[in-house]
């Protein structure tokens, strides 16, 4: 997200994301919106522009070869027409994350980040669990927190955070007094006198220990506590399988992590799995270090399908991120698969 490193992984994967799209296609126009992708992913920006640009002459409107135009603008450093085009599709379809999402890419990639997390959020209200604005949006806000920290580490005289105002105790708690000892009084430096001694009675007669015993009656036993709920082997298979998730994802082992979604896991804006498989390859195996911790794992099942909710402590390099997430997950043979996601809730 540097102005600088136009090809961050976080800059290549929101290009990405812009390519890959899953917006309704029509069967009749599915081979000029492969093609304009094959010849994106091979860098040829102008054959794939002379191709929109035939697309667009016939159907104008047409919002996946509009996002296409865009992209295509921005790959060959046009960033203000890419900008102009995005902003066009967001208000024909305010309904669609992408040209939300591709606006941020370009008020990143100017380093104008608070413009970015507003169209990330405006993202967000669209499609509330696509993951990858989630991230994006994540990326930043450490930006800001970044950019906030320098300018006051800059500011002549800046305030820095004081300690915790938590009230000090100067005094000892006043202890015992022995009768024998005077206390010096804090006021006027004369001795109290201590209290005369309290002459006891003669001892009242006693019943013998035994005596005693028999006439107080022990109290009842508690019942034992309720035995703690038996956690069935379906659930240890659900725990096992997404904490196996987590672990791949930490060791950014991309065979197993795609292996733990099923083929009808719902993709994030409706991208094809094709597309999301690359997107979440290119997002994981670019970080250099991950570690995804998962916090007050809760885990319902209900014959075939299962629902496990957790806070997600995920950490990549400089990013760190505590949020909420929740699986669905159905057996598939003898095995637990995803096959939704969503962060938040």
């Amino acid at each position: 997200m540097n102005p600088g490193r136009a090809h961050s992984p976080t800059v290549k994967l929101l290009r990405l994301l812009a390519l890959a799209v899953g917006l309704t296609l029509g069967a009749a126009h599915a081979d000029d919106y492969s093609d304009v992708a094959q010849l994106l992913r091979d860098g040829k920006l102008v054959e794939a522009q002379s191709r929109v640009e035939r697309h667009l002459a016939a159907k104008p409107r047409d919002p996946q070869m509009r996002l296409y135009k865009g992209v295509i603008q921005r790959e060959s450093g046009r960033p203000a027409e890419a900008m102009a085009t995005f902003t066009r599709l967001s208000e024909d379809h305010p309904e669609l994350p992408e040209p939300y999402n591709n606006l941020a890419v370009i008020h990143a990639a100017q380093g104008q980040y608070d413009k970015a997390r507003i169209a990330l959020e405006k993202a967000l209200r669209t499609h509330p669990s696509y993951a990858t604005a989630h991230e994006n949006l994540a990326d930043v806000y450490a930006r800001l927190a970044s950019q906030a920290y320098s300018k006051a580490l800059q500011l002549e005289g800046a305030p820095q955070a004081g300690p915790a105002r938590l009230a000090l105790i100067r005094e000892l708690s006043p202890a015992p007094v022995s009768p024998a000892r005077p206390v010096m009084a804090a006021t006027s430096g004369a001795p109290v006198p201590a209290r005369p001694a309290i002459v006891a009675s003669a001892p009242t007669p006693t019943k013998p220990a035994a005596t005693v015993a028999a006439a107080t009656p022990l109290p009842p036993a508690l019942p034992p506590p309720p035995p703690a709920p038996a956690v069935g082997v379906a659930d240890r298979e659900v725990e096992q399988a997404v904490r196996a998730w987590a672990r791949a994802w930490s060791d950014k082992n991309m065979t197993q992590y795609l292996a733990a979604y099923d083929k009808a896991f719902e993709t994030p804006g409706q991208q094809s799995r094709i597309a999301w498989e690359k997107d979440r390859t290119l997002r994981i195996t670019g970080k250099s270090r991950i570690s995804v911790n998962l916090l007050e794992l809760q885990i319902t099942v209900k014959d075939k399908r299962a629902v496990a909710k957790f806070r997600q402590d995920y950490k990549a390099d400089a990013l760190a991120i505590l949020s909420r997430k929740s699986l669905e997950l159905v057996k598939t043979g003898d095995r637990w698969l995803i096959v939704k996601e969503s962060s938040g809730g």
